[in-house]
């Protein structure tokens, strides 16, 4: 049985891919520190199997990384640890630096000791993947996608810090020989994601009948990837992808997110209509723009698609209309992670 050590393995897309592999029969260590944003109801199907393991610590502990790394000696670890909420960025820049740059570097330098004293056979197969996302190249206009070969340019304290994470995996392989894997990843959606991104907020706040709020014109575009799309493609990178390479992975499902507002709007009239029969559209109330609001991502994933086989299976109307049924099937445990620290309130507004 294969042992991986998933970081960040409570959260959204990490607990997503805890599910998975342990279904798939791998052996999962996971090391989450529970912030807001890790949960473990998400994990309450496996809670008592043997095919995983939980640990609370931090990536930046670490005597924590390395005892867990000597304890359980996995052949696989995936780093989904990361503060990942541009808005919060805006508003506390501090813990992104700290968390998303020195503790992965922590986790590096506690993967490469690790890495170094296994056996022949063992080193061969050791990988290290490391999950970021495609907001480290910045802002698109109205055409063109990110390769892997754009230029990073950074634009929240998110991104850089990202960035900066991204670039020390880079430095770890080529100085050290770390196998490292690096996949930058466009905006995810689907069971599981804390109500505070854009999908679950609106579904959130529609489902309330409250007011949606919109930054801007609405006219952002994102390349919409659903999770299960996602894991799919780490699978598939650990599996066959190149020691060293960077791989993209995007779902090809441009959407402005008026039009996606809009779309969770007419889901949710016609599974769940509102008691005084308004159609949600109504709703929709326009407000201050983000703080460098990028305008537009899209991502170019040929190379994962021409030489590992992936691509996504899901479409955004097929994504959607699934995410919309698990948040109406699963109310309990929305009210569970809005525990009192995070009510649905507008943050990231500072300039």
């Amino acid at each position: 049985m294969p042992t991986w050590l998933v970081t960040g393995g409570a959260g959204f897309i990490g607990g997503n891919f805890v599910l998975e592999a342990v279904s798939r029969g791998v052996r999962v260590v996971n090391l989450d520190v529970l912030t807001y944003a890790g949960n473990l109801d998400t994990l309450a199907a496996i809670a008592d199997c043997d095919g995983h393991v939980f640990v609370r610590g931090d990536i930046g502990d670490r005597a924590l990384v390395a005892s867990v790394l000597a304890e359980y000696r996995p052949d696989t670890i995936v780093n989904f640890a990361a503060e990942s909420h541009v808005d919060r960025s805006i508003d506390g820049p501090a813990a992104f630096v700290q968390t998303n740059v020195v503790g992965t570097f922590n986790l590096l330098e506690c993967a490469r000791d690790h890495w170094k004293h296994l056996g022949q056979s063992e080193r061969e197969s050791f990988r290290f993947l490391h999950v970021s996302t495609d907001e480290v190249y910045g802002s698109l206009g109205a055409t063109g996608k990110f390769t892997e070969t754009t230029p990073y340019a950074p634009n929240s304290p998110y991104s850089a810090s990202k960035a900066a994470s991204d670039h020390l995996v880079r430095a770890f392989h080529h100085t050290y020989g770390l196998p490292v894997l690096t996949t930058n990843c466009s905006n995810n959606y689907g069971p599981y994601q804390f109500p505070e991104k854009l999908i679950p907020l609106i579904i959130a706040r529609a489902l309330a009948g409250e007011a949606l709020p919109v930054y801007g014109d609405g006219r952002n575009v994102r390349d919409w990837l659903y999770v299960g799309d996602h894991c799919a493609a780490i699978r598939t990178v650990l599996e066959r992808g190149r020691i060293g390479e960077t791989y993209n992975v995007g779902g090809d499902a441009e959407r402005e997110n008026i039009v996606v507002v809009k779309t969770i709007c007419a889901l949710l009239d016609a599974r769940r209509p509102l008691a005084d029969g308004r159609d949600r559209e109504t709703l929709i109330t326009f407000v201050k723009d983000r703080p460098g609001h990028d305008r537009r991502y899209a991502i170019d994933a040929t190379k994962l698609q021409g030489e590992l086989g992936w691509a996504p299976s899901v479409t955004f109307e097929e994504g959607i209309a699934r995410t919309v049924d698990w948040y109406l099937d699963n109310q309990a445990w929305v009210r569970r992670v809005l525990d009192g620290s995070y009510r649905l309130e507008r943050i990231g507004g500072v300039a």
